[in-house]
């Protein structure tokens, strides 16, 4: 893998740029996300798809869900884009390629993208020598979160505009977070300017999911205690709502896995389709 990359970005954001590189590699097209840049800038081993977790049929129902919330997610981009939203900020990038597979972008849009400093002065580096460069219309803003970084001045101070409507994408981080740091970022967020909207991902209740996929959350659980990113928060559909209108947002919805799946996968005849386990709320200012 490329130099000094145990030391800054955590396994998950590594899988999900594999995941997304072996739905392009192992499953049938007509593909619902198209992203290979990810596995270049992780640039793992020859043999990484004989990893356990990239086994195609055991862990099918991840990487479609990673997928599906990847379209879903760069589709809510494009349609802010055309209404004339210039801003889109993603809250815990990882490695997000949206910059990079999309490009015709950059005369429309500034995009913010906020993580660890280690994560992103390597995935700076990594661009930089895979050729993509950092156009000035993409903001890598790192934020120390474990020492209380404020996000919200490091994004303004890296030209995020307030008084202008923006899209905030924030996937797969709130159930690493504690409840009343995903109510902080609601109240910090349900005061963006009129126009801007939110689209966040959780995790729900093991007991919510389809008996089928039961196995799978609880098999994870310990694996991302040992690997330092416990799972933390789970949220009802309810129970999520209820927050993001206690924030201050007056417009919320909730979007199921469920429905993702019916958007995404209901036409594929090769029986792939996104495990349960993860929603999205979506609100708007």
């Amino acid at each position: 893998m490329a130099d000094g990359q145990n030391e800054v970005l955590d396994s998950s954001a590594v899988r999900v740029a594999l995941w997304r590189a072996l739905h392009v590699q192992a499953d049938p097209p007509a593909h619902v996300f198209e992203d290979e840049v990810g596995l270049r800038l992780v640039a793992p081993d020859d043999g990484w798809r004989r990893r356990p977790d990239m086994d195609p049929q055991g862990t099918s129902g991840f990487r479609a869900a990673i997928v599906a919330r990847a379209r879903f997610v760069e589709d809510l981009v494009v349609e802010a884009a055309d209404r004339g939203v210039a801003q889109y900020v993603v809250l815990g990038a990882g490695l997000d390629t949206f910059a990079q597979r999309r490009p015709e972008f950059g005369s429309r849009l500034r995009v913010f993208e906020i993580d660890q400093p280690g994560t992103q002065s390597w995935k700076r580096r990594r661009l930089v020598e895979l050729g993509y460069g950092v156009p000035d219309w993409l903001r890598l803003v790192p934020v120390d979160f474990e020492a209380g970084g404020d996000w919200w001045g490091q994004l303004c101070a890296a030209g995020f505009d307030p008084a202008r409507p923006a899209l905030v994408a924030c996937t797969g981080v709130t159930m690493y977070l504690s409840k009343d740091a995903t109510t902080a970022t609601l109240r910090r967020l349900a005061g963006l300017a009129p126009g801007s909207r939110l689209a966040m991902t959780f995790t729900l209740p093991t007991e919510l999911l389809d008996e089928a996929d039961r196995p799978a959350l609880e098999a994870t659980k310990p694996q991302a205690q040992a690997a330092g990113t416990p799972f933390v928060s789970f949220y009802t559909p309810q129970e999520m709502l209820a927050l993001a209108r206690g924030a201050g947002f007056e417009d919320v919805r909730h979007v199921s896995g469920r429905g993702l799946a019916e958007r995404y996968f209901a036409d594929r005849t090769d029986g792939l389709r996104p495990s349960s386990g993860e929603d999205f709320l979506m609100a708007a200012t």
